[in-house]
């Protein structure tokens, strides 16, 4: 809907494979490749999410295949070193599992997956009941969005409302999701303000402004 925040579950993908707490390690890495994808859900109970295994999860156990780690390392990578002995997906999960709701907003959701260094986030719902994947690519469908599209909600939701006097009329141009503004205003204050409303816009990729203030005639 335009001038409403599109939510994950906008984008998200409903059909998801998943193991639960017992998986063994061939049978997690056989289903990663039959789905191509790179982590998997872990649940338990009704489809309750528990933890996510994912590639670097079980990389480890290549990792040290071929000699044991000095005492440093093996101090310092505790984690990792069990990780590579494990052999279901409650022993290489890893847990506590990072989640999203399915009406949290795109922004929302790419701002979990920066702070927590995912690239697929598990869709869940008030009971952490599984709803389907988000990943970042889905994230960036937004991006695909028409350009006369993302002109025609700038025009509409912002434009209309932020300059309903102007001395000239506010031309509003889209190119490869860079918005122009352009034309004489009134109070060249409200200049930032449009300059954040737009980039708030799903799509946009920057905005540009050709806005001039009122000219003053000579003086008498």
């Amino acid at each position: 809907m335009h001038g409403t925040p599109h939510i994950v579950s906008d984008v998200m993908t409903h059909t998801v494979a998943a193991v639960g707490r017992k998986a063994n390690f061939k049978e997690i890495v056989r289903l990663m490749e039959q789905w191509k994808v790179s982590a998997l859900p872990v649940l338990e109970g009704e489809d309750r999410v528990v933890g996510v295994v994912s590639e670097a999860d079980l990389l480890h156990k290549e990792e040290f295949r071929d000699g044991d780690p000095d005492r440093n390392t093996q101090l310092r990578r505790l984690s990792d070193l069990t990780k590579a002995g494990a052999l279901t997906a409650e022993d290489l999960m890893t847990v506590p599992v990072v989640t999203v709701q399915a009406d949290a907003t795109l922004a929302q959701a790419a701002r979990t997956m920066a702070h927590a260094k995912v690239k697929r986030l598990p869709v869940v719902d008030d009971m952490g009941k599984l709803e389907g994947v988000v990943s970042r690519g889905d994230l960036l469908k937004v991006f695909l969005r028409d350009d006369e599209d993302i002109a025609e909600e700038v025009q509409r939701e912002i434009v209309s409302y932020l300059f309903r006097a102007p001395l000239s009329p506010v031309r509003v141009q889209v190119r490869d999701g860079v918005v122009t503004l352009a034309g004489q205003i009134r109070d060249t204050s409200l200049v930032p303000v449009a300059a954040r409303l737009v980039r708030a816009v799903e799509g946009v990729v920057d905005v540009e402004f050709e806005l001039t203030g009122p000219t003053r005639g000579p003086e008498q």
